[in-house]
């Protein structure tokens, strides 16, 4: 018996029923190609698009992340910079005699109230409870008082960078430099009235007239002295540093009404009157914390006294205050537009990790998508055809010399 016949259908059966599956799934997936033999080439491009679109969306997420993060760094920054000019408003206040001597004690504590709204800002912790200036540090609180009462940084300057898009990165810590970082007085020198004065003069830098000077100064150790004589009417000073004199001569008024004297490559200005025997200490600047400023400026409040020599020793130490305060509150705005450029880069790296990911998508799509109408089509012709193979082998057995072969 003959049966090729039976052999034949029965494989084109198969082959109809594998092509009806195969359709049924690429319409239900949307899919042409799902293993790698269907189409090397194209599953090849989906695998790595694929990939691609999942580096970029976790890059995505990482943003989301550093934007939380860096936008309470910047709103910290923000009140940090308003205080700040609070406490210089009180300053200038003191220094323009627009309170009374009797009124210093709550202009003190106001700048006490400061010092304990910057410790809260500085503590400030995330939405995940890391304190946000802790550095690497962000599980310890990084700002501490110490066993003497003064404040003191606990974290470190480290730095964490993430991936915000294909070979870019972008910081997603801070630290507290922006609270500790600045130096005493203008930044080159600081100024100390000796106790002893009786006087009412006062030293207060107006600027660098030569910067390489004023570097060399600012890095070495040894202090200027400057101390004032009185004579006939004539006031004299005498700079010295290290038991060397430095300069020396009288004390005159430019035609602007300015008397000032050039050390150490900076410009002072002598105010008020100083009395014979007076001196000063113009020493280089050091390292001084935005806390360690606001308790000076504070305890030169609450102690003031009432001579006009104790009042110009106090003014003293608020005009180096003031200028340190400067430094601080530049700082801070530096600090704050340095995060609100990295705030910038990770939106504009967003928008193009979208752009790139719909671009990616688009390729893949087109390299393994199913053409949908051509796919219903097929199916119908496939089921149609096996329907009709179905119906005609039906036929067939049914004929009585069929049954004889």
């Amino acid at each position: 018996m003959d049966l090729s016949f039976y052999t034949n259908f029965n494989s084109n059966l198969a082959a109809q029923e594998a092509q009806l599956n195969t359709l049924q799934q690429q319409i239900s997936t949307g899919l042409a190609v799902q293993t790698p033999d269907q189409n090397p080439a194209a599953y090849e491009t989906a695998a790595l698009g694929t990939d691609q679109v999942s580096a970029l969306t976790n890059d995505n997420t990482t943003q989301a992340s550093i934007q939380v993060q860096l936008g309470s760094v910047s709103d910290a920054y923000q009140s940090t910079s308003n205080l700040f000019d609070s406490v210089q408003t009180v300053v200038e206040d003191a220094l323009n005699g627009a309170t009374s001597s009797q009124n210093l004690n709550a202009l003190a504590t106001q700048v006490q109230a400061a010092s304990q709204q910057l410790l809260a800002i500085g503590n400030t912790t995330s939405s995940n409870g890391t304190y946000l200036f802790g550095g690497t540090r962000g599980g310890v609180a990084p700002f501490q008082s110490n066993g003497s009462g003064n404040i003191v940084y606990m974290g470190d300057g480290g730095q964490s960078q993430a991936s915000i898009a294909p070979d870019v990165s972008a910081a997603t810590l801070a630290n507290g430099d922006a609270f500790v970082s600045s130096l005493t007085g203008d930044g080159t020198s600081s100024v100390t009235a000796s106790s002893a004065n009786t006087g009412t003069g006062q030293v207060v830098q107006q600027g660098v007239t030569n910067a390489a000077a004023a570097q060399a100064f600012q890095s070495g150790n040894s202090p200027i002295t400057l101390s004032f004589a009185v004579s006939n009417g004539q006031t004299t000073y005498t700079a010295t540093q290290g038991g060397t004199a430095l300069a020396t001569g009288a004390v005159t008024t430019s035609s602007q009404g300015n008397t000032s004297v050039q050390l150490g490559g900076v410009d002072y200005q002598i105010n008020g009157t100083p009395a014979s025997g007076d001196s000063f200490t113009l020493a280089p600047a050091r390292p001084q914390s935005a806390f360690a400023l606001l308790k000076t400026i504070a305890t030169a409040l609450a102690t003031a006294g009432s001579t006009p020599a104790q009042m110009a020793q106090t003014n003293q130490v608020l005009n180096q205050s003031l200028a340190g305060l400067a430094q601080y509150q530049q700082g801070v705005v530096t600090a704050q537009a340095q995060t609100g450029v990295t705030l910038q880069a990770i939106a504009n790296a967003a928008t193009g990790n979208t752009s790139q990911s719909t671009s990616i998508q688009t390729n893949v799509t087109n390299a393994t998508a199913v053409n949908m109408p051509v796919a219903i089509n097929s199916l119908d012709q496939t089921l149609t055809a096996l329907q009709a193979a179905m119906k005609t082998f039906g036929t067939v057995q049914s004929l009585s010399l069929f049954t004889y072969l």
